[in-house]
């Protein structure tokens, strides 16, 4: 009973979401989201897409599902501007997913049997090779990752897809080799002055660590995350630091700054 309720309020919420959106792209709506297309709505869906992310790692479902609300109305948004033009837009959203999640799943909703994930994971790329190949499609292992993909996620999920077919280290203690590799070459690099060939080589070196970070299984976009909000909040004390001391950052020298950084990791 509890469920049937749930499901009901869920509906009678998506659908007052729905006309609210409408009412606010409605010829006597509101300015701003009436003048969004498409293109513009782009860098909103993606801004709060990251606060959601940002939400997930403070462990409370309350600003989770605040975030979570906001990106269905950046997302209900961008639907209404296409089903200005085709009511069915939405409709067709939602089959298309269903259909598709029928399709990757016919262990679940057909008569296949799989006896681990790496049985999943074999079966999806089968499929999807399938689709592509109906489509005219070139199909790739690798599938497409946004390039608008933060760079350290994108090199994550390129070696991790890449390790489906054995094109990977066996363990990540094999990695600190080409990590040894890649930073020789890019000393050498430097010695070069080329500005061109210090960017390869210090991209080169980020993707071995990255993968490295992929074999321990840390996520390292998330490490990266982590080690800079270590940083701003260790910065800021150091500030209050020296503001304490009577001092001012810009005019302090290193060393002065050194102790106040040791203190504030401290702290």
């Amino acid at each position: 009973m509890a469920d049937k309720i749930s499901s009901s309020n869920t509906e009678k919420a998506f659908s007052e979401l729905r006309s609210i959106v409408a009412r606010l792209r409605a010829p006597d709506g509101c300015p701003w989201d009436r003048e969004q297309t498409p293109s513009s709505v782009k860098k909103y869906i993606l801004e709060e897409a990251y606060e959601l992310s940002e939400a997930i790692d403070e462990k409370d479902p309350k600003p989770v599902a605040e975030e979570l609300g906001d990106l269905f109305f950046m997302m209900l948004l961008l639907a209404n501007i296409y089903e200005e033009a085709d009511m069915s837009f939405l409709d067709q959203a939602f089959a298309s997913i269903g259909q598709k999640m029928i399709r990757r799943h016919p262990h679940i909703f057909g008569d296949v049997k799989v006896n681990s994930i790496k049985e999943v994971a074999a079966n999806w790329q089968a499929i999807k090779a399938g689709e592509a190949e109906e489509k005219g499609e070139k199909h790739s292992v690798l599938g497409h990752l946004p390039k608008s993909l933060p760079a350290l996620q994108r090199a994550f999920r390129v070696g991790e897809r890449a390790s489906r077919v054995s094109f990977d280290w066996i363990k990540a203690e094999d990695v600190w080799a080409k990590i040894a590799e890649e930073e020789q070459e890019l000393r050498e690099a430097i010695k070069t002055k080329s500005k061109e060939n210090i960017e390869h080589e210090i991209g080169d070196l980020l993707f071995t660590v990255v993968n490295m970070a992929r074999l321990l299984e840390i996520n390292p976009e998330d490490a990266l995350q982590k080690t800079n909000s270590r940083f701003v909040t260790r910065f800021h004390i150091m500030e209050d630091i020296i503001r304490s001391q009577g001092n001012e950052l810009a005019k302090c020298s290193i060393e002065e700054m050194d102790e106040a950084w040791s203190e504030a990791k401290k702290l």
